[in-house]
Order: structure tokens, then sequence, then C-alpha cells
């Protein structure tokens, strides 16, 4: 079974409401399972998980790499923060090949999980207009 195939079965099995974008893309919104807007892209060898955080704070940035780099240290079990352009991603990668259901599912309840402990932390740096 490809990459392609497994992943679309996997968000199938586990009952995950989602939409696919395109051959290789699937934007997972599954408000009772905490995954809003999370992508699953599969990018041979890696299947992406990646979710848009918020935007880079204007004010306090030092402290709110710091509190990022902490977060990714000691909170986060699957992936990473990240930053690219002026947004704050949440991105984990697995292995395509050897991916099974139950690593791909601790990579999403991981991830809804951080969203949801970490939203509380990283909204005092949210940028109010």
């Amino acid at each position: 079974m490809n990459a392609q195939s497994r992943v679309e079965s996997f968000l199938i099995n586990l009952g995950i409401t989602f939409e696919q974008i395109d051959d290789d893309s699937w934007v997972i919104n599954d408000e009772e399972k905490g995954l809003e807007q999370v992508a699953v892209i599969t990018a041979d060898p890696l299947i992406v998980v990646r979710v848009n955080v918020m935007n880079v704070p204007d004010k306090k940035r030092e402290e709110f790499y710091r509190k990022l780099l902490e977060l990714n240290a000691a909170d986060l079990i699957h992936g990473a923060y990240a930053i690219e352009g002026d947004q704050v991603l949440l991105v984990d990668t697995l292995e395509a090949e050897t991916m099974d259901m139950e690593e791909f599912q601790a990579s999403l309840d991981a991830i809804g999980l951080a969203l949801a402990q970490h939203y509380p932390i990283l909204s005092d740096y949210r940028t109010t207009e």
C-alpha cells in the first residue's frame, strides 16, 4: 500500500473528519479530537503533519522564542514548534515506509494535546489589534 492510500485509510479507520485537498494532502477539521486545520502531507519518504498555530508576536519576541524552545524540550511528545515566515507552526514528520496506524494516531493525539495545553501559554503573546 502506498503512503497516500495508507494515510487515507488511517484517517478513515480513526474516524477523523478530513478533506482531501489533492493526491498528497489532506486537511483535518475534527473539533471533537482537538484537530482543526491540521494538514497531512505525503512528501516521500515522509509524512508531514503540520498546523499553523499563530503569528509570530510583534512584542516580547525573545521571551516568546524561549518559551517555544522550552515547550519543544519539555512538553512535546511528537513534533516541534517551528517558524515559517511570520507563522508559528507545530510540525511532526513520520517515516512513510514504516509508519503504522498507532504511530500516526500518536502523532495526531500529541498535536491535539499540545494545541489544547499550550493555547493558554501562547495566547499571552498573541498580538491584539
